[in-house]
């Protein structure tokens, strides 16, 4: 089975992407199902999955979040309830222990994105190893050998932050049933594959101007 185990959604202060426009995307890129992880919210994930039981469409929405611990970001799967951000990753996966959550540490060594750098210790179920929104691979290529090296289940996901780019990278899960469950549960066994492409440049560089604009007009303009 295919699933993005990385979407934002209009619900992250850095994305527009109307979640059912996401769901289409992914129905026509042939995933089985997405992970929404807003920054420091679980609101779009459980709206996505709202909307696509709504809809009838055949996707598994896993709700999820993406925490800006104090040295960079954690994405924790299948909970309902936010984490405080601010905390230290140890803390942050802490509290995601309790609420169930299965943690992954995305795009560790993108400083651009608030990677978090070195992973050795932390009890993480799966490391991202390819992020199909880096400008460069040598990230990527770190993220894969530390993975390697510590022994981390990889997975890969296209932090697509506009609907079109849905699907860019994707993991392979072998899984027995297309549940939120079983998927989380094949993810920490890992049974992963990463796979997928590139975001073009252009997208990319894009979607940093976008940004740029919206913190300027938060600035300036106090929108």
């Amino acid at each position: 089975m295919k699933f993005d185990l990385h979407v934002h959604s209009r619900y992250s202060r850095d994305s527009n992407a109307d979640p059912e426009a996401i769901l289409r995307s992914a129905g026509a890129r042939g995933l089985d199902g997405i992970a929404i992880c807003d920054h420091d919210t679980v609101e779009g994930g459980l709206a996505c999955a709202e909307i696509a039981r709504k809809l009838g469409i055949d996707l598994t929405v896993i709700p999820g979040i993406e925490v800006s611990s104090s040295k960079g970001h954690i994405l924790v799967l299948g909970i309902k309830e936010n984490i405080k951000p601010g905390l230290s990753p140890e803390e942050t996966i802490r509290q995601a222990r309790s609420l169930g959550g299965t943690v992954i540490i995305p795009h560790p060594f993108k400083s651009s994105s608030h990677g978090i750098g070195s992973f050795e210790g932390l009890d993480a179920d799966a490391v991202e190893v390819f992020n199909s929104r880096c400008l460069f691979n040598a990230a990527n290529r770190k993220a894969e050998k530390e993975a390697k090296r510590l022994g981390f289940p990889a997975v890969a996901g296209s932090d697509a932050h506009i609907s079109k780019m849905v699907g860019q990278a994707y993991t392979e899960i072998e899984a027995g049933e297309n549940t939120v469950n079983a998927i989380l549960r094949a993810i920490g066994e890992g049974k992963t594959v990463p796979a997928g492409k590139k975001t073009p440049n252009p997208v990319i560089l894009l979607q940093m101007a976008g940004s740029v604009r919206r913190k300027l007009n938060k600035i300036l303009l106090g929108k």
